[in-house]
């Protein structure tokens, strides 16, 4: 998506919208197993060039995370953006930021077709070949 994104089309605004918000879900998801609060906002928009970079660091993170011993079997407390707390294991939190993105990623690529663009394939097989 971000390849296709830093073309030379034009990238329609619903998805500089839903890829930002992928990627600031990814980095509050991380904030919060590491019990850090996030500096970024659920809906905050980041210009096209820095999304590289922004899911690098979230990547790196999540990394980081998985290197602990028995890190998928932790359990997180948290308050979500309702105020609401809430505990959960890393493994389904890490989960939960890969079955969000496919949806938002979903959405992007109905946007591309309704824009008239033919979306980038972005089944797993595709990026592992």
């Amino acid at each position: 998506m971000i390849d296709q994104c830093s073309g030379p089309d034009k990238v329609p605004d619903n998805c500089i919208r839903l890829f930002s918000h992928i990627l600031n879900a990814h980095h509050i998801w991380n904030q919060r197993i590491l019990g850090n609060t996030s500096d970024y906002g659920v809906w905050d928009l980041h210009m096209v060039e820095r999304w590289e970079d922004i899911h690098y660091d979230n990547q790196r993170t999540t990394f980081e995370i998985l290197s602990g011993t028995d890190a998928l079997e932790n359990r997180v407390e948290y308050t979500n953006s309702a105020g609401k707390v809430f505990t959960n294991e890393v493994k389904d939190i890490l989960f939960h930021i890969i079955n969000h993105s496919t949806h938002h990623r979903g959405q992007m690529m109905r946007t591309f077709r309704d824009e008239g663009l033919t979306p980038e394939p972005l089944d797993y097989i595709f990026y592992k070949r």
